[in-house]
């Protein structure tokens, strides 16, 4: 049997808690305010959040953050309507109604928490939210969404469910839930467990790179998932993230990215050995201007590939070399600073609750 998730068991807990509290608190709304029904209210409060909060783009924090957005929503609502509607109306029975102030407070807290995973977190745009990564002719989609259109042949996302996505986007729960997609196949490699996953990432992605640096440092990471409590919630140490896609006309890849999970901001690692980033072949009978261009053209073409992944995708990349590589332990040391990365706290606007209720019209 699966393993409760013990943070949905505590929220549950609060929610059933929050119901009780309502339900105490509903007779003395109705009395106050002269609302016939515990639906009719909801119906006139309760249901409201999606047309006061843009709850498609907006990153909603806290409980009270909820709230203060409710809020302004409702103002900005109120203010737009004619003194006739039905919106100032009900603004200004809220305002002088503190039974019905606290019921909707907890009313909301118990909807934010009930919807958590979809309120809280950032969602990848719609073109963001896939990555195509590997070697040519063995390369995989990791979409949010995925689903096969048959009139391209091709993977695309379901925009209207990105942002209902449960899992942490880009994270080993991710891989587990939507698999990698075959491009122009009607085909998705699954995995049960995130050994299972782990296994593939190594010893098929990583090891066809045929880089001895990327092979220590994949099974570094797989030793470092499996090792947290809960693996499925650690970020991807995407391999071979791929500039063009799936295109067959194949321009770059990063050795390994990782995208935060909250943030969705993006770090590449780019591993670059001399012996494959800056050794010269072939240079008997050149003149050294011409062993000197041969150069430049080889440090132009490896930092146009960075600078191209910025301006493309915003990916950061930290370069590798020589004397870094001697030392994977450090080398993982900075990935492992990324994979243990904690969405930021915002500071909560608890006046607006003051400001907006503390009025009288």
């Amino acid at each position: 049997m699966a393993k409760r998730d013990p943070e949905k068991t505590a929220r549950n807990r609060i929610i059933n808690a929050l119901t009780k509290q309502l339900r105490l608190l509903l007779p003395k709304v109705l009395s106050e305010t002269g609302i016939r029904s515990e639906y009719s209210l909801h119906g006139i409060y309760g249901s409201k959040f999606a047309d006061y909060i843009d709850i498609k783009n907006e990153v909603v924090h806290s409980p009270e953050h909820f709230i203060a957005l409710y809020l302004e929503g409702f103002q900005k609502k109120a203010e737009a309507s004619g003194p006739d509607a039905s919106h100032p109306h009900n603004l200004e029975r809220l305002r002088r109604s503190p039974n019905l102030q606290e019921y909707l407070f907890i009313f909301l807290k118990r909807t934010y928490l009930r919807n958590l995973e979809a309120l809280s977190k950032k969602r990848p745009s719609v073109v963001e939210a896939v990555v195509w990564i590997g070697q040519n002719n063995a390369d995989y989609g990791l979409l949010v969404t995925p689903r096969f259109n048959r009139r391209t042949g091709q993977w695309e996302n379901d925009k209207s469910e990105i942002r209902h996505f449960s899992p942490l986007y880009w994270s080993i729960g991710h891989v587990l839930e939507t698999g990698l997609v075959i491009p122009g196949r009607d085909e998705i490699i699954k995995f049960g467990s995130p050994e299972e996953y782990l296994n593939f990432f190594l010893n098929v992605i990583v090891r066809n790179s045929g880089s001895r640096y990327e092979y220590a440092l994949a099974n570094t990471y797989r030793e470092y998932a499996l090792s947290t409590p809960e693996p499925y919630r650690v970020p991807l140490l995407i391999p071979e993230f791929r500039y063009d896609g799936f295109s067959a006309t194949h321009k770059y890849r990063l050795d390994f990215t990782i995208i935060d999970p909250y943030e969705l901001t993006k770090i590449g690692f780019e591993l670059s050995p001399w012996s494959t980033h800056g050794y010269l072949s072939k240079v008997k009978g050149l003149t050294q201007s011409e062993i000197n261009k041969m150069a430049q053209d080889n440090f132009e073409r490896e930092m146009k590939k960075h600078k191209d992944f910025f301006r493309k995708y915003g990916i950061f990349v930290l370069i590798y070399t020589d004397s870094d590589l001697a030392n994977l332990a450090q080398v993982f040391a900075d990935m492992k600073r990324s994979l243990e990365s904690k969405s930021r706290g915002i500071q909560l606007r608890f006046h607006i609750i003051h400001d907006i209720l503390g009025r009288r019209t």
